[in-house]
């Protein structure tokens, strides 16, 4: 169920089609290139964590999975984690830590930063979104400048569970527009916010 809309992703098309998209996300045994496909797919985010919780996401819950695991197993514990903000020349694709990556916009699950905007995920794991969210020192979006950044960066301070956030993320860019753009219409992500 989109949080952006209300509606549900029933009838997006026949099951033979979804469960097809599904297995060519799912088959692919290259991780790099599997990576890619689930930050490209569409499907994932039709299916929910759990039916129990009708807002969340399949895609970004997996995203996320992966992120923590590769953190791991590169041997950073969950308190050397950072919610990492790439735009422009910095919104590259990391394999397994980029969780969300839209034209000239990438979110990162990483221990490495590397000098981009990042928050500490805290000491042990949290549900909470919402909270990294607000501390992050840079936004992806320019909420000085446009009200759909405001408005967007808003619900992103409200939302506790992460792929709830990510897929409403897509969702509204995606219906609202690039977040950052060729300069024709004054955005440019990483302002800094106002706090």
């Amino acid at each position: 169920m989109s949080l952006l809309t209300g509606s549900t992703g029933a009838s997006v098309g026949p099951v033979g089609e979804i469960g097809a998209a599904l297995y060519d996300v799912i088959s692919i045994e290259d991780s790099e290139e599997l990576h890619a496909a689930w930050l490209g797919a569409a499907v994932p985010a039709l299916f929910s964590e759990s039916p129990y919780y009708p807002y969340t996401s399949l895609k970004y819950h997996t995203l996320l999975t992966a992120a923590l695991l590769d953190n791991y197993r590169a041997g950073a514990g969950f308190e050397d984690l950072y919610l990492a903000v790439g735009c422009g020349d910095e919104a590259e694709v990391v394999p397994h830590r980029t969780v969300l990556s839209l034209p000239g916009v990438a979110l990162h699950v990483t221990s490495e930063p590397d000098g981009r905007p990042a928050a500490g995920l805290g000491a042990v794991p949290a549900r909470s979104f919402g909270d990294v969210w607000a501390r992050l020192p840079e936004l992806p979006f320019d909420v000085n400048r446009e009200r759909r950044w405001r408005v967007l960066d808003a619900q992103l301070r409200r939302v506790r569970s992460w792929s709830v956030a990510l897929q409403y993320v897509e969702e509204y860019v995606a219906a609202l527009g690039p977040a950052v753009s060729d300069g024709t219409d004054g955005a440019s992500g990483g302002e800094s916010r106002d706090t």
